[in-house]
């Protein structure tokens, strides 16, 4: 009796939300779980005393929840992502959990400074960008809305590389985030499984004529299970982000030891472990390595069969699974899926073809992130072959059946059968995994209105044209709880003192503000919002580069992936023309202006590395120019990752989004940064046409050719033209050309220049002038600065249509159709 009232005593104590039940918490896990003391704990220990007090208040939760998921035996989403850009979790978590000001109050009671503490904490970089940062904002929204709903994906020990610029050029660093380990996962080593690699397939003919296939004779690796709890806003739904570690099956070989090699001895495990090792890095140029095929196949082998695993908790037979499991492909990386899925049910399982078949396509989603053939995943027959022999013959199989089926539908297209056959029958042979996805699911979407359009009127006409219900479109969203009140907290608290908190789950409340564009004394107060943004993010520039930028200047950013495509060397030809301008017309009525660049190249993408050189070689010769050093500055802030995001979104002013008309799938950054007041400067591709619909013409700076104006210009573009019309343009690309900005190695951006003139894949050169006079009409209009922000508090106030709780609610009515499970305070008093 007295050991169960000690038991619920200390369940109460670890349940308070209020600042003095934190503070114990704290003060409890600093001594009993970190053994340390006042006297000898760190900023570390105390972000990680902070953190586990705020993983007790979701535990609780997180148990009941699963438990009414399997109570209710809910049909649930399983979304596969080979990436997961989640950024760090203590803020967010305590927003989540309604705690944030309680936490705040507990820590100043101490005096610590709870932003020191969560600064402790590093990025979960479990990603490249985009892709991994959606997967991150759509756990959040699924538990939100209380989709019953698990991410699955890998534990990669090292994450996306850190970049540093070192002889003003970028180098790579591990990113090894767990050094000090991650306190918001669990293990589960209850929950293991063994993936099986190479060896051969044994095939016997049973009694009923039908053939058992046996894989054997394989190497087998284990992947054990980490869980990272995924909490929702305002209510007590806590879903699971699990991810993999890959061990080896053998740990040790006794034998080779024992004969006295002992790095052999280990060699195994240090192989097999390699598996989930590193994050490889994402230059949209594919390039198949067997090591990254054995990532692929590894997570989704362990989550199908985890996903089976708790299917077959409720069910003894496999009729009810389409109607309890959707299986979600987040682009190609989790496409083995859907073969891993008919292998069990065909080998393990016993079903027939056709049911193995319809069960597969009818759990299975799949969205597809890209237009660029060239970063479409394809893999040589012959690494299957080598690698996952029973895959291959699935795959064979399943193209059979396919092409007589569009045989059939088409009996006179036979070339239809060669652009629609799974394998691409080159030399060497590749089998097509987006093919695949696409024949393998019941539903295919694209991530913006145009993205979706062109994958149907192009990039997969002949899918679309055999499966014409199966192409869908969600435009990408992302989570106000993490870019906005994370990140944003002074423009938070302004919007909800104005028109409430409603707007945290419901975006499209931010309408509300729209009135408050006219009111001079809110404008004010905006305007202290960003200039607070500014000079934090200025601080922070100065530390990361040395170098001071005037927060009263205009703050322009373009922050992504380097890319050709993304033509940050169209916003680099930009500054220097401007530059040059300003040199030659000293009294030009011009406001200062610093622009910021930031963002990763792959390492193997020399391109990509090269116009970062170029940026930082112009920004250390501009920036030393006295004579227009309080005008004009250009910063490149290293290793752009999510947490300097959340400093740089609230202090933009200017949004650049001026990827090649066509080319971008959606974007997010865009919807980040409008969402933050900043003005868009952008073209008509991805999702910034329906931000551009959402906000108004007037409200947005548009420029540049249209996708279908590219595809027609790209037939005979001459982009040597362009650079004889412009004479200051031709001034700036001679200098970079000629060396002016490299004068030690005057030739190393001679290539680059010489690209551009002779063959400018992405159009920098035809879409510069509209370029030039889009930034004119912005400065133009800074100039007014009632006129500017109003336009800013616009654009806010109607970006509520990007919410990825809007996305999710789309992904679930239209493909998943799995009900909300509440998790009320009667659950959590069980």
């Amino acid at each position: 009796m007295k050991s169960s009232v000690m038991f619920k005593s200390w369940g109460t104590f670890n349940k308070g939300m209020n600042a003095k039940s934190i503070q114990l918490s704290f003060a409890n896990h600093l001594e009993y779980s970190l053994s340390k003391d006042q006297y000898t704990a760190t900023i570390k220990d105390m972000y990680q005393a902070l953190a586990l007090s705020a993983r007790d208040r979701m535990v609780e939760r997180w148990i009941r929840t699963q438990q009414k998921y399997y109570t209710q035996d809910a049909k649930r989403v399983y979304y596969l992502s080979a990436e997961y850009l989640m950024g760090r979790a203590l803020t967010n978590n305590l927003i989540n959990l309604g705690i944030c000001s309680e936490a705040r109050k507990a820590m100043e009671g101490l005096h610590v400074d709870i932003g020191e503490l969560a600064d402790e904490e590093p990025d979960m970089g479990l990603g490249n960008g985009g892709l991994g940062r959606l997967a991150a904002c759509f756990l959040d929204s699924m538990a939100t809305l209380e989709i019953p709903a698990y991410g699955y994906g890998i534990r990669y020990e090292f994450g996306i590389f850190d970049q540093a610029i070192r002889n003003l050029g970028q180098i790579e660093l591990p990113e090894n985030w767990l050094k000090f380990g991650n306190t918001w996962e669990i293990p589960r080593p209850e929950y293991s499984f063994n993936v099986h690699y190479y060896g051969n397939v044994k095939q016997t003919r049973q009694s009923d004529w039908t053939m058992k296939s046996e894989w054997q004779e394989t190497s087998n690796v284990i992947g054990i299970a980490y869980d990272v709890p995924i909490c929702g806003y305002g209510n007590n739904t806590v879903n699971t982000l699990r991810l993999w570690s890959a061990r080896a099956s053998k740990e040790f070989d006794l034998d080779y030891f024992q004969h006295g090699d002992y790095l052999k001895a280990v060699e195994e495990k240090n192989i097999s472990e390699n598996i989930s090792k590193v994050l490889y890095p994402n230059d949209q140029q594919f390039v198949g390595k067997e090591l990254r095929l054995k990532q692929e196949y590894f997570f989704v082998s362990c989550s199908i069969k985890d996903i089976i695993r708790r299917y077959l908790v409720n069910h003894d037979n496999f009729d009810a699974f389409p109607e309890k499991v959707a299986i979600h492909l987040n682009d190609t990386h989790p496409s083995l899926a859907i073969v891993e899925l008919m292998r069990l049910f065909l080998d393990k399982y016993g079903m027939s073809w056709e049911n193995a078949w319809d069960m597969t396509t009818r759990a299975c989603a799949f969205t597809n992130h890209t237009l660029m053939s060239e970063a479409l995943e394809k893999w040589p027959v012959s690494m299957f072959e080598h690698l996952l022999p029973r895959h291959l013959q699935i795959i064979y199989e399943i193209n059979r059946r396919f092409l007589r089926d569009v045989s059939i539908r088409f009996m006179h297209d036979p070339d239809r059968l060669r652009r629609m056959s799974l394998i691409e029958e080159d030399d060497p042979k590749k089998i097509r995994m987006a093919h695949l996805c696409i024949v393998g699911s019941h539903s295919v979407n694209g991530v913006a209105k145009l993205h979706s359009r062109l994958i149907r009127e192009s990039a997969l006409r002949d899918f679309d044209e055999m499966f014409p219900n199966r192409f869908n479109n969600k435009t990408n969203g992302i989570t106000p709880r993490r870019w906005l009140l994370t990140a944003n907290p002074g423009l938070a608290e302004l919007i909800c003192n104005h028109i409430g908190e409603a707007w945290i789950r419901d975006m499209e409340q931010l309408r509300n503000l729209e009135p408050y564009a006219e009111d001079a004394v809110f404008r004010k107060q905006w305007q202290a919002v960003k200039m607070q943004n500014k000079i934090r993010l200025a601080d922070i520039s100065h530390a990361l580069t040395g170098l001071k930028v005037n927060p009263d200047s205009i703050f322009d950013f373009q922050v992504k992936r380097i890319h050709e495509y993304k033509r940050q060397l169209m916003n680099i030809l930009h500054v220097i023309y401007l530059w040059l301008t300003i040199k030659e017309n000293p009294d030009i009525d011009i406001h200062p202006r610093t622009f910021f660049f930031g963002g990763k190249a792959a390492p193997g993408y020399h391109t990509a590395k090269t116009i970062i050189r170029l940026i930082c070689h112009t920004a250390e010769m501009i920036n030393r120019d006295t004579s227009t050093q309080n005008r004009l500055n250009v910063v490149f802030l290293p290793n752009y990752r999510v947490s300097l995001a959340e400093r740089i979104f609230p202090a933009a002013d200017v949004s650049e989004q001026i990827s090649t008309a066509g080319y971008e799938a959606s974007g997010t950054s865009n919807m980040k940064f409008a969402l933050n007041g900043a003005m868009t400067i952008g073209t008509l591709d991805g999702a910034t046409i329906e931000i551009m619909e959402e906000v108004g013409n007037d409200n947005i700076f548009i420029f540049g050719l249209t996708s279908e104006e590219v595809s027609r210009m790209k037939v005979d573009y001459r982009p040597w033209e362009f650079y004889h019309q412009d004479p200051v343009l031709k001034q700036t690309v001679d200098l970079i050309r000629d060396g002016f900005f490299s004068p030690e190695e005057p030739d190393i951006f001679r290539p680059l220049m010489d690209s551009l003139l002779n063959e400018d894949k992405y159009l920098v050169l035809a879409d510069f002038n509209a370029y030039r006079l889009a930034h004119i009409e912005l400065d133009r209009l800074y100039a007014d600065p009632d006129a500017w922000v109003k336009k800013c508090i616009i654009n806010v106030a109607r970006i509520g249509k990007f919410s990825s709780d809007r996305t999710i609610m789309e992904y679930n009515r239209d493909i998943w159709k799995a009900d909300s499970i509440s998790i009320g305070k009667d659950d959590l008093a069980i």
